[in-house]
């Protein structure tokens, strides 16, 4: 007895119900599941120098800390992919409030903007800092630095950074090869002002275009900078480029740091150098170095506005430096460390 051939509807009545059923017990076991990673630690992140969401720099903020090896945190920075993040400690010294260690993708860092910009807005968030505090006082590799906050009622809306006062460094003896390195003509460069090394916790090299459009078109070969770097006989440093061109942003200065390997779009410990920068070389008069604002990031879609703060008698007397923000969390999550 034959059997009549099934109808294409029957057969795709079939393979339905063949298939509906271990759908469904996948869905199933879907929806019971729950997310969970063991020995998990949590971490706040947030985006700097910003109040935009997913604009400022990146940072992860590890608030649960307690036994993590420096190694541990070194692999932890890396998993997230961040330039920096930052791991919370009870105090280690007199005068400080907490410990922080601040790391990159190469390991521990002694200090870092962003990081501390960043950390001060997870712990007023956290509620490690107590709404209306005045000051907060962070222990670094570096020692204490000290931040200020502003408030809106019990929100920590701003947050300013001590950075050391400045050491004025070596300047580039063959600024032509630097601009080069960038893939700039000469023309490019701001005449009569030097490529100079400046630190105020950290080193940097400033090199001052005429044009926004500048500040855009560089590319950095960075063979070639290290090449001049080399016959120079610097160190090689961090390489910030700006523009005092005026734009529609209001930013006193349109600027961009680019590091050996990657762009960074808000860098907190080059902005205290930049303002001394701009100070000693006349680029900003001392009655107006106290309102001194970095747009960076801009062409890299992560805009970031970074406020400066220079107190000074003159040019070259340069007696505080500050360096504020705002921040905004974006995420939370739990990472295991191993």
């Amino acid at each position: 007895m034959s059997v009549p051939p099934m109808s294409r509807r029957a057969l795709l009545g079939l393979a339905g119900a063949l298939v509906t059923p271990r759908l469904a017990a996948r869905a199933a076991a879907q929806s019971v599941r729950r997310a969970a990673v063991p020995g998990g630690r949590r971490f706040l992140q947030y985006d700097v120098f910003t109040d935009q969401p997913l604009t400022g720099n990146q940072l992860a903020v590890f608030v649960d800390t307690a036994g993590l090896t420096t190694g541990q945190m070194a692999a932890m920075t890396r998993e997230t992919n961040f330039s920096e993040a930052t791991f919370v400690f009870p105090p280690e010294r007199p005068g400080t409030d907490i410990r922080l260690r601040i790391f990159g993708r190469g390991g521990e860092m002694p200090f870092a903007g962003h990081p501390v910009i960043g950390s001060t807005f997870a712990l007023a968030d956290d509620g490690a800092i107590s709404p209306g505090k005045r000051e907060f006082t962070f222990g670094l590799n570096i020692g204490p630095t000290l931040v200020e906050l502003e408030w809106q009622e019990d929100r920590l809306a701003f947050a300013w950074m001590t950075q050391q006062r400045p050491a004025f460094g070596p300047a580039m003896p063959q600024p032509e090869a630097v601009v080069a390195a960038l893939g700039l003509p000469p023309a490019a460069l701001l005449p009569g002002l030097p490529i100079q090394e400046v630190n105020c916790g950290s080193a940097f090299f400033f090199v001052p275009l005429a044009t926004r459009a500048a500040v855009d078109q560089a590319v950095l070969d960075t063979r070639a900078m290290g090449a001049a770097f080399e016959k120079a006989g610097l160190t090689r440093r961090g390489v910030f480029i700006f523009s005092p061109e005026a734009g529609r942003d209001g930013a006193t200065v349109y600027s961009r740091m680019l590091g050996a390997t990657a762009e960074d779009p808000a860098t907190g410990s080059a902005s205290g150098p930049l303002g001394c920068y701009l100070v000693r070389h006349g680029l900003v008069p001392v009655a107006r170095s106290g309102a001194i604002v970095s747009a960076q990031g801009v062409k890299m879609n992560r805009p970031s506005r970074v406020h400066i703060r220079i107190d000074a008698t003159a040019p070259d007397a340069i007696t505080r430096v500050r360096v504020g923000g705002a921040s905004v969390l974006v995420g939370e999550g739990r990472l295991r460390p191993s």
